[in-house]
């Protein structure tokens, strides 16, 4: 009989190795999915992923087990992604008015951000709140499931979804306009 999550994250706070290595083995690849999805780059949601890896031995021993072990997990990615987000917006701004190397730098993002498949191009310019639901229902999670990450009621899930899916579909035409 495989070993719940639950009982591996409790076994893996205590300091069990192998618990630990079991929960990564399982999570490793959604963690890195929902972190694309959250950032729409690459070498982003790697270095997210990591930082979240690095960091969920001492985050364990917050693991309450009041939830399911994947819903808290999600929760831990989207902060994560959350905090990324701020200290970029921070450095972006403390970056103003350095010239030729700010223009070179953002340049560089255009052009990674224009290699990118449309839906990750699309999510990015959605209001953070609407692409975080997104990110987390494309990553097949419930819209309960998705409340239960987000903070927010099952309905504002679904609210989101539809409205990011209007969103969506109004820039898909105007580009087919264009």
């Amino acid at each position: 009989m495989e070993t719940s999550d639950e009982s591996l994250a409790r076994a893996a706070a205590g300091g069990d190795r192998h618990a630990f290595t079991l929960l990564l083995e399982r999570h490793y690849d959604r963690v890195f999915r929902l972190a694309f999805r959250l950032t729409g780059a690459a070498a982003e949601a790697e270095d997210l992923t990591q930082d979240v890896c690095a960091a969920l031995p001492s985050r364990l021993q917050g693991f309450r087990g009041e939830a399911r072990f994947g819903t808290w997990l999600w929760r831990v990615v989207v902060n994560a992604a959350h905090d990324r987000r701020r200290k970029a917006a921070t450095r972006a701004r403390h970056a103003e008015g350095w010239g030729d190397w700010e223009v070179n730098r953002r340049a560089v993002q255009d052009e990674v951000a224009e290699a990118v498949d449309w839906l990750t191009q699309a999510m990015r310019a959605l209001p953070e709140e609407l692409r975080d639901t997104l990110a987390l229902v494309l990553d097949d999670l419930s819209h309960d499931e998705a409340a239960e990450v987000l903070g927010v009621a099952p309905g504002t899930v679904s609210w989101r979804i539809s409205e990011a899916k209007k969103r969506l579909r109004a820039q898909r035409e105007k580009e087919d306009q264009a």
